[in-house]
């Protein structure tokens, strides 16, 4: 029997570590604006490094970094 793949909000994915998007809670604009720069489910995400202060942390998605604050990260549902 395998065991079941862990699921956690992006927030909690430490530095080098990948996951895969399974879904993005919130609503309105910030989860309109999460969508659009491609935090779609299936998409495979890797956390690069958080800032000095643990606020904002940068993610690998597509083929480019981008930044987000912890609180918007929370939003999004990974499995590892």
């Amino acid at each position: 029997m395998m065991p079941e793949p862990i699921q956690s909000c992006l927030d909690d994915i430490a530095p080098g570590e990948e996951a895969t998007v399974r879904c993005i809670g919130g609503h309105g604009p910030v989860r309109r604006r999460l969508l659009e720069m491609g935090f779609v489910p299936g998409t495979r995400v890797r956390v690069i490094r958080f800032a000095p202060l643990g606020d904002p942390m940068e993610i690998s998605l597509h083929g480019y970094n981008i930044s987000l604050r912890r609180a918007e990260a929370r939003a999004i549902l990974v499995q590892r």
